[in-house]
């Protein structure tokens, strides 16, 4: 059970009704438009092949949980370091990828790195590595190849968040950038690992992705977090996932996944792993989590 004072409010159906506009917080921009459109579209989606879409099997394999920070200002919790490694270790146990963030300050991603290496010291030599893509931040180059360092020995992909260079929580408190092709494709040389483009989400982001040709594609709006087009991740996946898996190897995808049937969704139309934040922030510190997986791999 976290400690401290959860910012969600609990409701019946995390579907951005109950925290429109809370920044920081759980919520989203525009008075949470695109995180309601994100768990509506999945919703439209399966009906409209719903025979189709039940019969796909589910596995822990194919889920991962999200890049997450931020645990005091858009959790609640009492402390910051209290966050990663329960919210990391049961998506461990679960079976599930592990995704790990960055933020500001330092610390924040420190910490991940700090979880997912803790994690290894609790697993037998024999057993696999445990390993997460980590997100870095758009930060100026010179930064990113410092926080590269960072992660790079706990990392099974680097990626960056395109999207977030002006994201509300971050703004005004350090400077992020745009990031060009060249940029990325920089980065991508000093990662040596597989490189992720995350926050792919518009018709220039396509452009970049068909220009950068990353490892892997990761739609995504920021669970509505951010301030873009609106829309939903789950028609941008129908649209687009065919045209982007001619620039990439795998495609991800988040964004209002709460069920089952949104997961089934999702890899009918395309995507190779499905990725979930609040309702796993939630089961975290509420301490429902063995729950939470068997209604979404059940």
């Amino acid at each position: 059970m976290g400690t401290g004072d959860l910012k969600c409010h609990r409701c019946a159906v995390c579907d951005g009704y109950g925290c429109p506009g809370m920044l920081p917080g759980l919520g989203g921009v525009f008075e949470g438009k695109n995180f309601q459109l994100n768990c509506e579209g999945w919703k439209e989606l399966y009906n409209t092949k719903k025979e189709e879409i039940s019969k796909i099997t589910v596995s822990p394999a194919q889920l991962r949980c999200g890049p997450v920070t931020g645990a005091v200002e858009n959790i609640g919790y009492a402390n910051e370091a209290d966050f990663y490694l329960p919210y990391l270790k049961n998506a461990a146990q679960a079976g599930f990828g592990l995704c790990v963030g960055d933020g500001c300050p330092d610390e924040k991603l420190k910490l991940g790195v700090a979880a997912v290496k803790e994690l290894n010291t609790e697993v037998p030599e024999q057993s696999r590595k445990i390993d997460a893509a980590f997100f870095l931040k758009p930060y100026p180059q010179e930064r990113l190849f410092e926080r590269i360092e960072w992660v790079r020995p706990y990392a099974s992909h680097i990626g960056i968040d395109i999207d977030s260079y002006n994201i509300v929580t971050m703004r005004n408190l350090v400077n992020l950038e745009r990031k060009t092709a060249v940029q990325l494709e920089e980065f991508r040389e000093h990662t040596k690992l597989p490189f992720v483009i995350k926050g792919i989400f518009t018709d220039d982001d396509i452009a970049l992705v068909r220009e950068v040709r990353p490892d892997v594609v990761y739609i995504s709006n920021h669970g509505g977090r951010v301030e873009t087009r609106i829309g939903s991740t789950a028609q941008f996946l129908k649209e687009h996932a065919v045209e982007l898996k001619k620039y990439c190897k795998e495609i991800w995808v988040d964004g209002g996944i709460r069920t089952r049937e949104d997961i089934q969704t999702a890899l009918y139309f395309g995507a190779d792993q499905i990725i979930m934040a609040r309702p796993l922030i939630r089961a975290t510190y509420d301490d429902h989590y063995n729950e939470t997986v068997k209604e979404l791999i059940n």
